[in-house]
Formats: C-alpha cells, structure tokens, sequence
C-alpha cells in the first residue's frame, strides 16, 4: 500500500534524535512521551498497576473505621505486563509512627490481591500497597516448569546461581546461612538437572520472597487511613436519662446523688453506657413551659436544650443538680460499674448565655437589633439563639467549642452524643473531632442526625463515630431488610456505624404509641439484635407511650418540665431488657456490624435474620413478630448451607429468651410468636453431623 503524504514526515523523524522527533510529532498534532511532570505518580518504568484499592473511601478522602485489636483486611488489583510473576505488600504505620511495617499480600484470584495487618492501638493508623516483579520467584516458577518437562536446564542453573550470588552480599544471618547452604548444595550437585532442583528449596523460596531482588517497584498513589476505635465505640448499650427527672420529690429537680442512686438499677438491665441530656445552667429569656408552650412561668424548669444563664454556660453544671465536685462522683461511681457517662454537646446557646454578652460577634442580629433566635419555620424555638461559625471571629469561636469539649474530657468524660450535627459546617465537625482525638483518641462521638441520608453519611466519613438511623420508622419487614442490607452490605459498612434508638426524647413514633406494651417488646428485640450498638430513652422500659395528639412528641415531655417516675411500676419490661443485653454480651455473633444475613419466613409479618462469627463457632438467628396486635404462625427457612449442613444433619437450638432446647433437622422450621407473651425468638445454634453407621468387622 501506498504511503501516503501525511505519513512520511512522522516516520522520517523518527529516525531523528528525540528532540527533533518530539518536534515533529508535535507539529502534527501528536502528543510527546509523557512524563512524571505531567503525572506526578506516574514514571516510564512504572509496568506495575495497581488499582481498587480495598477499602478506600470517596478516593481517600476519608478514613475507615475499625475496632482496635481487630485483623484489617485489604484487597487490591495488582498486575503488570507479561508472565513475569508478580509481588505485593501492604505497608502500614500508626499516625505517631515514623517507620513503616509491612505485611504480605497473597494472590486470591483474577489479579486480585488480599493482605492483613492488626490494628494493635487507637487512633489513626495509614496503609498503602507496594507491588514489584519478583525476580527470584520468576527464576523459579520457568525452571522447575523446565526441569518437570525433561527439558536441559543448564542456563537456568547459571541464572538462579547469579541471582543468588548478587543477593548474598546484602544478607546477614540466617538467611545468608540458607543461601550459600542451597549454593553448596547446587555445587555438589553430579548433573545439572540435579543442581538446579538444589535452588527450588521451599525454604530457599520463603527466604528470597523476603529479601530477594525486586524490579519494577510500585507504590499505589495514595496513603489511606484508617481508625481503630476503642471496642465500646462498637459494641455498646446506652441508656439515655434525664438527670433532672431522677428524683423522688414532685416539683423538686433530681440531682446527681439521685443519678448515682439509679445507676445500679441501669447496671443491672446491662447497660454500658449512661448519656444524660443536657446538664448545664438552662436560660431565662424566652423559657418554655409545659409542653413547649410560650409562656412559661417563674416555677417552670425550661428546656435543658437552653443551653447557658448567668451561672454559667457549657463548661458548667445547673446548680440544681449539684457541683462539679458532685457530678465527678457521679462519674466516679459509674466507672466502679464497668459503665461510662456520656455528655450531650448541643451548640446552641439560651439569649443569655455568658457567650452573648462576652462575644456578642458570634452570634447573628436582626435589622432591629434583637438577636436572632432558632428558626426551622413554621417551628420557632425563641428560647434559643445559634453561633455564627462564619466571619472573622471563627479561630476563637471554634477553638472555644473545642476546648469545650476537651475540658469535659479532662474530667474523665469520653462520649459526646451530638445534638443536630448536620446545622452546623461539616469542615467544623472534621477539624474539632480530630483535634480531641488527637489528645484523647478514646473519645466517641455520636452524631445526632435524623436528616438527608447523604448528609447522614457525610457526618460519619468526617470522623463521627457512631450515628442515629432510620431504625425509628423503619416497621414492616422490606423496608427493614432494605436498610439493613444498605448498612452492613454496602461501602457504608466501612464508615457508618448505626447506633439503633427505638425513641429519643424528641421521637416517640406512632409504632410505639398504638402498638402498646408489645411494640416496645419487638423494636427493643430489632434496635439490640440487629445492630451492636443500640440504646433506650428513659421510660421506654416503663413502655411509656403517652404522646400529643397527632404528633410524635411525647406528652408532658421530661423536656419541658420536672418529672417523677416509678421506675418499677407494672407493666414495666426491666427483665426482658436485661435478659436480651446479657443475650448480646454472651454471643460475639451478635457484637459485630457486618455479618447481618437476612433469610426467608412464608410470613411477611415476620422478619427472620442471623449473624455469624467468622469461623462459625457462635451462630444466633432471629425471628421477629412485626405486627404488635396480631399472632402470626409460620415456616422459617434455616440457611443449613451457609451453616456447613447437609440435608442429613441435625443441629440444636437454644431459644435464649426462654431456656427451651429443641433438635431439628433440614431447613425448614414452624414457628408460632404471639405479640403479648413471645413476639420474638433468639436461637443460638450448635451443629449436630451426621455420621453414617458402619457394622463392625469381624
């Protein structure tokens, strides 16, 4: 064929030196060679990619979260040209640490690669993968395919032995003791083929893999991070009070003395962590009276969430409650538990706060000159005023919240449960939670958010530890199976840890208002079952129920005025509680995250699910009434395969509710959950094989 016109210039030049050559692939319109300057992690000698990395998040913008103590597993995509067997490592540091370690990446298969390291400490910890031709190994995989074939391996003798001879010099020990023994060997050998197999030694292998030349070395382009929280961060049960309601006098604030009274009460049900509503000084100006209302009198408490008075603001106590030195006690007395207090962080300040009158640029005026308070209109909140977090106050205003919080920390509090996180800038949340963490890398932070699921989301990949859900309006079995399958089978499992609250004082749905008692019973079962981290509002276990007409607010809240309680008054679920948080801390199955499977009931009023631990040892399944009013019998349809069954086998089952053992065998099982007496049935499972009989011999 004819070349035509605009062909020959291009292959003339490149018979040029480079430059011309460059110039006249420019000339017409090619590109030239590209170069490390053109793309900062790429270079011409780069063969080995490396790509979907395992986990990594939004391109590793944000952190992974695991729990300290924990193997984290990463996978990766390494390939290179060729046949050339290739080599890979993750390498991995604490933040604190200047050396890196590694740990050894193994082929899984189609190019895909699985390593593991242990997260042996809090905090931030980063980790890439390094890939590399291995040399020796390449040697070694064409000379034993040669040696098996018959075929003359004299040149590959000659070879493995340079490899071996150039690698010698840079070892020490050991393994320079094994190399020169596999030299001698190969050297003693009476026949080629014979001194070759001398250099395909295991050992000799192990020890090259570690030490032996490596070309073509490659770095995937980003350094990742994870955080390894403490196991609380993970698996926990909070119980959620108001520390003014705990008293026994009506009309008079209860106080920390009473809190401590209460704790062991709160033990005893099995819960780990104690978070109290706000504790701090609550505002004059514009205080609520009962049930929100706007004209609240002289003797009405107001809304703890009015944060701030003349006795102080965030860093103080409401004098009814006590002191500082009171609520150390208080703290004290909870830790000889094996508990934790956990404070709530609200940003929001009552008009007179100490902050308006000392900063007054932090906060917004109107044209009048009034301050502006709180607003989600039609709803308005007068007895609240929000910071501004924008304007050339914002260094002293944010480090002020900050050392907010590390003041509360200084006195030995470690969990902030955060009140609507999503109204205030997300650079804030990312900045303040590193820099307490930074100092105190035990501290968890709960985000408080019923918003926008990729708000939601974004909270937690910034650094929130733990995070309220949906949980509290998902009721009927899809829609539970959908969220779920999103939490623990998704990218979200990496970074989202869901905390399940079936109520807060905030939320009392219509669930629980119209279900009655039994209501209480399932949402309790579903919040502690299917998620490791869940927690109670005080007088859930009372099944307190009563809300305003048409709404989801709970009548005569705890929120707007002083209460007393009965905490044993009948009807109350204590026992159950208790019985499914001992439930939780005696099956590892039901302290992890992601190992949620979701299987088939003919009922679809009945949720059936299972969780696992890895090797098997621990499986748990639950069958779930949904429907507060009505029994439902059904057919359950154990997984037997997934569980390492045959048809054959049979495996016991403990019902941990109840006590009661049975023995089945195949998979399906009926089922009958009444709403008042058994609305839900835990199994724990232990497998029973089948072993054929076999006639003695004679």
């Amino acid at each position: 064929m004819a070349r035509t016109n605009a062909q020959r210039p291009a292959r003339r030049a490149l018979r040029r030196p480079p430059a011309a050559a460059d110039r006249a692939l420019a000339s017409l319109g090619a590109r030239t060679v590209p170069t490390a300057a053109d793309h900062p992690h790429w270079t011409p000698l780069n063969r080995i990619v490396i790509e979907l990395v395992y986990p990594e998040i939004d391109g590793g913008r944000y952190p992974v979260k695991r729990i300290v103590g924990e193997r984290f597993t990463v996978w990766a995509d390494v390939f290179r040209d060729g046949h050339d067997v290739v080599a890979a490592r993750v390498r991995h540091r604490a933040a604190e640490d200047g050396d890196w370690k590694v740990a050894p990446m193994a082929h899984h298969d189609n190019d895909r690669w699985t390593g593991e390291f242990r997260l042996d400490r809090m905090g931030r910890h980063f980790y890439t993968v390094d890939a590399w031709t291995d040399v020796f190994a390449t040697w070694r995989r064409d000379a034993a395919k040669k040696l098996a074939a018959g075929q003359d391996t004299m040149l590959e003798l000659l070879e493995g032995r340079e490899i071996l001879e150039a690698t010698l010099s840079a070892l020490r020990g050991s393994d320079a003791a094994c190399v020169r023994d596999a030299l001698a060997r190969a050297a003693a050998g009476s026949a080629p083929d014979r001194q070759c197999a001398a250099l395909l030694d295991d050992k000799l292998a192990g020890v090259m893999a570690r030490v032996g030349p490596r070309a073509d070395q490659s770095s995937y382009a980003r350094e990742l991070e994870v955080v390894a929280d403490r196991r609380r961060a993970g698996f926990a049960a909070w119980y959620e009070m108001v520390p003014r309601s705990q008293g026994a006098v009506p009309g008079r604030s209860g106080t920390f003395d009473d809190c401590i009274r209460r704790l062991p009460g709160i033990r005893a049900m099995g819960f780990d962590v104690v978070y109290f509503t706000p504790i701090h000084p609550i505002g004059r100006v514009n205080r609520k009276g009962a049930n929100n209302s706007l004209d609240g009198g002289p003797d009405d408490p107001g809304s703890f969430y009015a944060i701030g008075a003349k006795e102080g603001g965030h860093e103080a106590v409401h004098p009814a409650l006590g002191t500082l030195d009171d609520f150390a006690r208080l703290v004290a007395a909870a830790q000889k538990l094996d508990m934790e207090v956990a404070l709530d962080f609200a940003i929001q300040c009552a008009p007179d706060h100490p902050w308006v009158r000392e900063h007054p640029e932090w906060f917004r005026f109107r044209p009048d000159g009034s301050i502006r308070y709180a607003e989600n209109p039609p709803k308005k909140y007068q007895d609240i005023v929000n910071v501004n977090f924008y304007g050339p106050h914002r260094e002293a205003l944010w480090n002020a919240l900050r050392d907010i919080v590390l003041l509360w920390c200084a006195r030995d509090v470690r969990i902030f449960r955060v009140d609507n996180p999503h109204t205030k800038p997300l650079p804030f949340w990312e900045w303040l939670i590193r820099e307490v963490q930074a100092r105190y890398p035990d501290a968890i932070f709960l985000s408080e958010a019923f918003t926008r699921p990729k708000m939601m989301k974004a909270l937690a990949k910034l650094g929130f530890t733990q995070s309220y859900t949906y949980f509290t309006w998902r009721n009927f079995k899809q829609e539970l199976t959908d969220y779920l399958t999103e939490l623990t089978r998704t990218e979200a499992r990496e970074y989202f840890r869901p905390s399940f609250f079936p109520s807060t004082p905030d939320i009392l749905p219509q669930f629980l208002q119209r279900g009655g008692p039994p209501a209480f019973k399932i949402r309790l079962v579903l919040a502690a079952t299917l998620s490791p981290v869940y927690g109670i509002y005080n007088g859930f276990e009372l099944c307190e129920n009563r809300g305003l007409p048409g709404t989801e607010e709970y009548a005569d809240s705890e929120k707007y005025q002083l209460k007393v309680w009965d905490w044993d008054r009948p009807g109350h679920i204590k026992q159950l509680i208790g019985r499914i948080n001992w439930i939780r801390g005696e099956n590892p199955a039901l302290q992890g995250h992601g190992n949620l499977g979701f299987w088939r009931a003919d009922d679809d009023n009945v949720l059936f699910y299972g969780k696992a631990t890895e090797d098997r040892g621990n499986l748990v399944f639950v069958a779930v009434n949904l429907d507060p009013f009505e029994p439902h019998e059904t057919v359950l349809w154990f997984p037997i395969a997934e569980m390492g069954l045959g048809d054959a086998d049979a495996f016991e089952v403990e019902e941990l509710l109840t006590g009661a053992k049975h023995l089945w065998r195949g998979s399906p099982q009926r089922v009958r959950l009444e709403p008042e007496s058994n609305p839900a049935a835990i199994w724990r499972v232990r497998i029973w094989k089948h072993v054929e009989y076999r006639a003695p011999t004679a």
